[in-house]
């Protein structure tokens, strides 16, 4: 069952260090996801490295009886997507890595979709106002603002560009637990929903689409394509609500909070 609390000061502090060291996963993985590997290749890698660099546990391995440490979306996978050998990056793929990591007691998530080096100039477009949408939907976070609010920026981002907001899979509190509340939606009004508060966790993770928003799950159980067959990325960060605004606890050293709209 899904529960909502607010981190006081110290449970803020294991946020921040597990989100730093998802961070560290990342910054591994620029060098190691390329063409020519797996993404059941990008999964073991990953899991050693949390376990035995990082002196963590990777938090989605056993989650709702899920077989791996991390989700592999290649390309129409919207999300959910299970690592396998089968499953070859190729030069003109995109792949969002969506990794959970737990240490302390407490848990931390994030995605970033890889972009090959011959990926199509609309798959680039798509990734990069994703990546954006994200951001705005973080520059929306800070007290007194609404879980509405949040949605709103992104919905109002992707739109514009003519993409299409998966409505189906959302945000969430995080925290002891992977999935607590609230639900954040990617979609919303301005001021409706639940009032943000100093000591809130959440992740923000917009889905966002080339066509439909339509969804489809595969016969695995897990793996969501767009129904279309069209294109979909996704980022997302683990946040803070601070006294003043937002701290992102899975901020990449590639990054600049408040500043970086360009994919890292």
């Amino acid at each position: 069952m899904k529960k909502f609390q607010i981190k006081s000061a110290p449970e803020a502090d294991l946020m921040r260090n597990s989100g730093q060291l998802l961070a560290q996963v990342f910054h591994m993985l620029d060098g190691f996801v390329k063409p020519g590997i797996s993404t059941l290749d990008i999964n073991d890698k990953v899991e050693a490295f949390i376990r035995n660099d990082l002196n963590a546990r990777p938090a989605s391995l056993g989650q709702y009886d899920y077989p791996f440490s991390l989700n592999a979306s290649l390309n129409e996978v919207v999300c959910h997507g299970m690592p396998s050998k089968d499953d070859v990056l190729k030069p003109s793929d995109i792949v969002n890595i969506d990794i959970t990591l737990e240490q302390n007691g407490f848990i931390a998530d994030s995605s970033k979709t890889f972009v090959m080096p011959n990926a199509s100039r609309p798959a680039r477009k798509l990734v990069k106002e994703t990546y954006v949408a994200m951001w705005r939907g973080i520059e929306a976070v800070k007290p007194g603002n609404t879980l509405g609010d949040i949605g709103y920026a992104i919905q109002k981002h992707a739109e514009s560009f003519g993409y299409s907001i998966v409505k189906t899979y959302c945000g969430h509190g995080i925290g002891r637990e992977m999935h607590e509340l609230p639900d954040v939606l990617h979609y919303g009004r301005r001021g409706e929903g639940m009032v943000l508060q100093p000591g809130m966790t959440f992740t923000i993770e917009p889905m966002v689409n080339q066509g439909t928003p339509k969804t489809k799950t595969k016969k695995d159980g897990w793996t969501v394509v767009t129904q279309d067959k069209k294109l979909s990325a996704q980022w997302e960060h683990t946040v803070l609500v601070t006294e003043s605004g937002v701290e992102v606890l899975t901020l990449r050293e590639s990054e600049q909070q408040g500043k970086s709209h360009s994919p890292a």
